[in-house]
C-alpha cells in the first residue's frame, strides 16, 4: 500500500481490513499503470477540459445541459463551498442525498477533488436506514435534494452525527457557490486513498461499507467502460439506476467523462421517461435491469430507438426469455453482466456476437474467475460452486469482521452460486446466501424481518425470495400473528404498508402468507430453506397458499 496519503483526516485509511486481509490484486493491464498521485475528479472532468473537451455536452438532466467547461466550473464551485464553509478537509466523509441530476454528479466530482470520501445514498432510504449508515462512516457533513432533507434530519437528531446538512435545488447551496470563486486545484490524493464508501445490505440486514480507492474508480472506467462498453466521446450514456449504485455510478458518471461522453441523468426513470430520453436526446447506451427491459419491450413501437447501438443488463440475473424478447423487439442483444459492490463494478460480461443469452459471460480483461467447492478447491467444468473472482479490484469492508467471509485464499467469493461450461462460460444457479435480488434491487430478508416485527400484530415471522416471472425474485414474508390479531387480507395490506414506512418502500414484502409456526431445527433456528424450497417447488405449480400480493 501506498505510504503517502494526502488525507488529514484518516478515518477511513486507520479502518482498512489488515492487508494480508485483502484480496490479491492484480494490474495485467498496461492500461491500469497509473501515477503514484491521482484524483480520480480531476482525470475525469480537469483532464477533458484540458484536452479541448471544453464545448462537449457532459451532463444533461430534465432542465438543463452541462458541458464540460460548465461542469467543471460548478463542480470548482462546489469544492470551494466544501473547503471554506463547511470545513470539509481531505479524509472527511461527505453524504450525498439526491435523486439523479446533473448537479448530483457534480457534487460527487467536488467531494472528491477537495480530497473527501463521497457516501451516496438511494433517495427512498429512510431515517432508520440512513442512521446505520452515518454511525457507520461517521458522517458529519452532507448535502441533500431539499426535497429530501427531513428523512435525513431525523436521522441527524437521532444519532447525534450529521451536524451540518446543506440543502439543493432551494436556493441554499447555490447561493454559497455563488459567493465562491470558479477555479480549484485538486488535492493531490494517492491512488490508494479512500474516495467512495459504496454500502451495501448484507444477509443479516447489518449494512457494509466498500472502500474504494481513487484507482479503483478509474480501473471501472478503463475496464467496463473501455474493454466491454468500447465508449466514445460520441456516445449518450443513460439508464435507471441510481449514482448510489455503483452500477449507477459507473454507467451514469465515470464511464462517459472518462471517455468524453456525455449522460443524460433523469430523476424519475420511469418506462416511458426512459425511451422517451433515449428518443430525445439520441442515447446511444441504455443501462438498467432485467425487469425494466422486459417492462420496455412492450412500448417499443411508440418510440424512436433508432439512436441505440448497445443495451446493458446487470443488478439481477438476466433471463434468457427476456435477452430474446428484447433482441425480438430491438434488434439489439442485451449485455448481461454481474458485478458486486465490494468489487465496485461489473467483471463477468460478454459484448457483440460473443453473447450466449442465458449465460452472464466470461471474465472481463484483468479479471479471473473460478468455481469453488465446500473445501475452496477451484472446480472443474459442468460444476456447481461458489463464484469467486480476482483482478484489479476487490473487496475492503470498513472495519468488518465479515471481510474474512468475502475474502478466501486471495479470491473474492460473492455469494453466488454459478456453474462454468467448457468453453469458458458462467452461468448462474442461484444465490449462495438470505439475500432477495427484485427487479435489480437487492433486499435483505432479515432487515424486513425486522421491520415486521415492530408491528403490534406479529409475534415472529421469516422472510424470503419467491420466484417471480416478473421482477426475478419478490420477498415473501410468513407471519406468525399475536394473540387477538386474525389472518386477513386488509391485515396483510397494513403489515406491507406498515414495512414502507419504516424502511425504504421497494423492500416491503409484496406477498404475505399467515402461518401457524414458523419451521425450526432441533436448536430451534428458523429453518428459512424450507420456506425458500416451498417457494420454488411452488412456483412449478398453481400457489397453494392465501396470500396478498400488491
Amino acid at each position: 500500500m501506498s505510504a503517502y496519503t494526502a488525507h488529514v483526516d484518516t478515518f477511513a485509511r486507520d479502518r482498512l481490513p489488515p492487508r494480508h486481509q485483502w484480496p490479491e490484486l492484480r494490474f495485467d493491464l498496461p492500461e491500469l499503470e497509473y501515477p503514484e498521485m491521482v484524483n480520480c475528479a480531476s482525470v475525469l472532468l480537469d483532464d477533458a477540459v484540458a484536452q479541448g473537451h471544453g464545448s462537449r455536452s457532459a451532463l444533461t438532466g430534465n432542465s438543463e445541459r452541462l458541458t464540460y467547461a460548465g461542469l467543471q466550473e460548478r463542480v470548482n464551485r462546489l469544492a470551494n463551498v466544501l473547503v471554506n464553509q463547511l470545513g470539509i478537509v481531505p479524509g472527511n466523509r461527505v453524504l450525498l442525498r439526491g435523486f439523479n441530476s446533473p448537479m448530483l454528479g457534480a457534487l460527487w466530482l467536488a467531494v472528491i477533488k477537495a480530497g473527501g470520501i463521497v457516501v451516496t445514498t438511494m433517495p427512498m432510504l429512510r431515517a432508520a436506514e440512513l442512521s446505520r449508515i452515518v454511525e457507520k462512516a461517521e458522517i458529519d457533513h452532507a448535502v441533500c435534494e431539499a426535497s429530501l432533507v427531513e428523512e435525513l434530519r431525523t436521522t441527524a437528531n437521532a444519532t447525534g452525527w450529521v451536524r451540518r446538512i446543506v440543502t439543493y435545488g432551494n436556493g441554499e447551496i447555490e447561493g454559497l457557490m455563488a459567493r465562491e470563486p470558479a477555479t480549484f486545484t485538486a488535492v493531490p490524493t494517492s491512488l490508494e486513498d479512500v474516495c467512495l464508501l459504496a454500502f451495501t445490505s448484507g444477509t443479516t440486514g447489518v449494512p457494509k461499507a466498500t472502500m474504494h480507492f481513487h484507482r479503483d474508480v478509474l480501473v471501472m472506467a478503463d475496464i467496463v467502460g473501455g474493454h466491454l462498453l468500447e465508449t466514445s466521446p460520441d456516445d449518450v450514456y443513460a439508464g435507471s439506476p441510481p449514482l448510489g449504485f455503483t452500477f449507477g455510478l459507473g454507467a451514469l458518471l465515470v464511464f462517459p467523462l472518462r471517455f468524453r461522453a456525455s449522460a443524460v441523468l433523469i430523476e424519475q426513470p420511469s418506462p416511458d421517461a426512459l425511451l422517451t430520453a433515449v428518443g430525445k436526446h439520441k442515447v446511444t447506451c441504455l443501462f438498467t435491469a432485467p425487469t425494466m427491459y422486459r417492462t420496455l419491450a412492450a412500448k417499443t413501437a411508440q418510440h424512436d430507438l433508432s439512436s441505440l447501438k448497445k443495451c446493458v443488463s446487470a443488478g439481477e440475473v438476466l433471463p434468457k426469455a427476456t435477452s430474446d424478447l428484447w433482441f425480438e423487439r430491438t434488434g439489439i442483444r442485451l449485455i448481461d453482466g454481474i458485478g458486486a459492490t465490494e468489487m465496485i463494478h461489473i467483471f463477468i460480461s460478454a459484448k457483440g456476437d460473443a453473447i450466449r443469452p442465458g449465460a452472464t459471460g466470461k471474465p472481463l480483461p484483468g479479471y479471473t474467475a473460478c468455481v469453488l467447492d465446500e473445501e475452496n478447491r477451484p472446480l472443474p467444468p459442468g460444476s456447481v460452486g461458489r463464484l469467486a473472482v480476482r483482478g484489479p479490484t476487490g473487496c475492503r469492508y470498513l472495519a468488518d469482521d465479515r471481510q474474512q467471509q468475502y475474502v478466501i485464499d486471495g479470491w473474492n467469493v460473492t455469494g453466488d452460486l454459478y456453474r462454468v461450461d467448457e468453453d469458458g462460460y458462467f452461468w448462474f444457479v442461484a444465490r449462495a446466501d438470505d439475500m432477495i435480488i427484485s427487479s435489480g434491487y437487492n433486499i435483505s430478508g432479515i432487515e424486513v424481518e425486522n421491520a415486521l416485527v415492530q408491528h403490534p400484530s406479529v409475534r415472529e415471522c421469516a422472510v424470503v425470495a419467491s420466484p417471480d416471472p416478473t421482477r426475478g425474485q419478490v420477498a415473501k414474508a410468513f407471519v406468525v400473528l399475536n394473540p387477538g390479531f386474525t389472518p386477513s387480507a386488509e391485515l396483510a395490506l397494513e403489515l406491507q404498508e406498515f414495512v414502507k414506512s419504516t424502511i425504504a418502500p421497494y423492500k416491503y414484502p409484496r406477498l404475505v402468507e399467515f402461518i401457524a409456526e414458523l419451521p425450526r431445527t432441533a436448536t430451534g433456528k428458523v429453518q428459512r430453506n424450507v420456506l425458500r424450497d416451498r417457494e420454488l417447488a411452488a412456483a412449478q405449480g398453481p400457489a397453494q397458499a392465501a396470500t396478498a400480493d400488491r
